[in-house]
This record gives C-alpha cells, structure tokens and sequence, in this order.
C-alpha cells in the first residue's frame, strides 16, 4: 500500500486544496507512479482498468502543466486533447477535470455525438484548455473547421483497447495526424492486444510503462460461482434466480448487441424492470437506461462490455455473465462493476459446454476456481464433464468490510 501523500507527488497547492476538498487523500498506485513522470513531461503507456484512479493519474498533472505555461485559451485550438470511446466516459472525464481543477481559472468542454451541436461548437470557440472528445464527433468538427488541433501539445487516448473494438481506430489515427509532432502522449488500455501495441509504438515516444492490475483485490472482494447450464436453458435460469429480492441492482453481461436485448425482454416479460445498454443503442437512450438503473428504477441492466465501460455506479449487488467472455481481462473488468470503493459484491456465471475454454482462461488468469453451482434445476449437458469444486449453493451478499476512516481515493 502507498505512503505517499499528493503533496509528495509534486502537485501544486491549488491541487492539494481541490483534492483536500474531495476528501481524497491517498493516491492509488498509477498515481503515485505516473504523477511525478508526467510532471517531468514524458509520455506514458498506462495499463490500467476503470477504476484504477486513471483519470487523476492523468489530469492532476495536466492541469498543473497547463497552470505552468500561463497561455490562454485560444478559439477553437484546444492545448490538450482527452480522446475517449464513450460518451459515458467523456462526461467522466470531463467531471474529474472539473473537480481537480475548481480551484483553477481553466476551460473545459466534453464533445460527443448523438446530440445537437451548437453548444460544443460555441464552447469551441470560446477557446478551450482541455476538450475531452469521442473520436467521430471531433473528426466531424474537424471536417466542418471547428477544431484544429495544431497546436495541441498533449494528447490522452483513455481505453484504447475499447477505442479500436469500436472500430474508432481509422479516426483515431486521422485525428492524430494533425497534431504536432513534438507534444506529450498518454495512452491507456485495460489490455494491450496486438493492435493498441501497434498504435502506441506509432504515437509514444519512449514511454514509461506503467502496469497496474487490480484483479487480484477485486477478485479477493467479489464471491464468485458459475452455474454449468446448456446455452437455451440460461434465460430460464436467469428469471429464477431474478425471484431472489437479494439480487436488488444487477448488471447482465452478454457477448452481443442482440443478446443484451432477447435478454432484456425476456425479464421484461417476467416482471423485471430492465433496460439494455450497447453500441447500437443511442447516446440519450443509453444516458436514460444508466440514469434509471442509478436511481433504482429500474432493478437489472443488461449490457455488452463496451456499453459497460466506464459504468461506475455503487451498490451494485450482482453481476451476472450470461455470457462468459472470450477474453478472460474482461470478466475481471465486468466483475469489478460489482466491488466499487472497497465494498464486496458477488458475480455468478453461466458456462454452457462452448464455452469451457473461457472458463479455463478466466480461471488461470485469476488465480483460482470459481465455485459450480450444482443444485439447481437447468444443469449441464454433461455433468460428467464439468471440472467442480464441491457443490455449494449460490453465494449470499458478503458484508462491507469495516471502514477504515472517511478517507477515498481519487478516482
């Protein structure tokens, strides 16, 4: 665990006292790591999760860089671009700079598409700061001379691995091509496929590497059980289990679009409140179903792992993998829905026989079995097939573990 304080980390007193306010106290490992390097001004290649504390890692020492050169805003020449895959995350963004910055006359602005234009364009030339951008709305304001970027010198690609799995990879690279050369780059992914390692050898110049998994606390926080039941029985499973009042805020993943959907009104039809979230989905809709699911109104999300990203909602009780998914990093990062400043949680898994081998994966990357679920009435195809642990039934919520004062963490 960290002993460093922020004001360790070099961070100016109008940062200290934003961050005093906030009640933040201790800075998370990619904090105390990447702070004092993107002080010194190099670039970075962050591998890290939601919920790591990466947006404070980032935008405490933009913010302090900014107040250094004392330039004003200049209409439509934002000096530093924050490029992110979702509007959800943008507006998350775009609050932590908000809050890390109140103490600082600074000017921000989020962008993204699915709603009109006008403001973002007004805000644009007004001059910016610090424009936080989904990739398709910037190129498209780029396109109509809204925004130019030449003399942008700091660039923020947040969740690249998501970036590219939206196919934002061509904009992305566009967007880039009109900065500057000489400009300091962060990158930062939750995994770093063949292709995010290619695009950061295009735009990092001799990063620092930092790498920080949560998977190991998450993991210890969350009771974790896998049900083996055939792939056409899983919805029938999923409604009984929706009969347990525990089950209060629950996020379903699924691997696809129409699955989040079939899924969703299926439980609709049981008398479950749920509403799905995904890529086809529209911007206001999604902000909506997140907004109803926040306020208890509606009791189950149903959502794929790129809607998900960057969900950050409390007192979440289940998460459910209808689907596992096909690359293990991204059971840790679902789980973790469930598991949010410190609390327990408890995610349940569906396993039909196709997808044994995530199962395995998942396991190896964990560092551990889930427990199989076995008294329940949708069982496997074959049971003698299924590698188990001694039957147990589903696990009941653990409790908070006790408080360790009312200090958190930047997110």
């Amino acid at each position: 665990m960290t002993s460093l304080s922020f004001a360790a980390l070099g961070l100016a007193e109008p940062l200290l006292r934003a961050l005093a306010r906030e009640n933040y106290t201790t800075p998370t490992p990619i904090q105390e790591q990447a702070i004092p390097k993107l002080l010194e001004g190099g670039d970075i290649l962050g591998i890290a999760q939601t919920g790591t504390g990466k947006t404070a890692a980032f935008a405490l020492p933009i913010l302090q860089l900014l107040a250094a050169t004392g330039t004003k805003p200049r209409p439509r020449k934002p000096s530093v671009l924050v490029m992110a895959p979702t509007r959800e995350l943008a507006i998350q963004i775009g609050e932590g700079f908000k809050t890390y910055g109140q103490f600082m006359n600074m000017r921000y602005a989020v962008i993204f598409g699915g709603v009109g234009q006008s403001p973002q364009v007004t805000a644009l030339a007004k001059g910016l700061d610090v424009l936080i951008a989904t990739p398709g709305r910037l190129l498209d304001l780029m396109g109509q001379g809204h925004v130019k970027l030449d003399e942008t010198h700091t660039l923020v690609l947040d969740e690249a691995d998501r970036m590219l799995d939206m196919g934002f990879v061509r904009d992305v690279r566009k967007i880039i091509a009109t900065m500057p050369k000489k400009r300091q780059s962060l990158l930062f992914s939750a995994t770093m496929p063949n292709d995010v390692a290619k695009l950061s050898q295009e735009i990092l110049v001799k990063p620092t590497r930092i790498e920080v998994t949560p998977a190991a606390t998450t993991v210890e926080l969350i009771a974790q059980s896998v049900f083996h039941v055939p792939a056409s029985q899983k919805r029938a499973l999923l409604e009984n289990l929706l009969e347990d009042p525990a089950l209060a805020r629950v996020i379903v993943f699924t691997r696809t679009k129409h699955r989040a959907n079939r899924v969703a009104e299926h439980i609709g039809k049981a008398g479950v409140t749920a509403e799905a979230i995904h890529g086809n989905k529209s911007q206001n809709a999604r902000q909506r179903a997140l907004a109803a699911f926040r306020d208890g109104k509606v009791r189950v999300l149903v959502a794929t792992d790129i809607a998900a990203r960057g969900i950050d909602i409390d007192d979440v009780t289940h998460v459910v993998n209808f689907e596992l998914p096909n690359e293990p990093e991204s059971y840790v990062h679902r789980i973790g829905r469930t598991a949010r400043a410190g609390a327990s949680g408890i995610a349940l898994s569906f396993c039909d026989q196709e997808e044994r081998p995530y199962l395995r994966a998942i396991e190896q990357l964990t560092g551990g079995r889930l427990t199989v679920v076995n008294d329940h009435a949708y069982g496997a195809e074959n049971p003698a097939e299924v590698e188990s642990s001694k039957s147990k039934p589903a696990p009941q919520r653990r409790r908070r573990r006790p408080s360790r004062g009312n200090t958190k963490q930047a997110a």
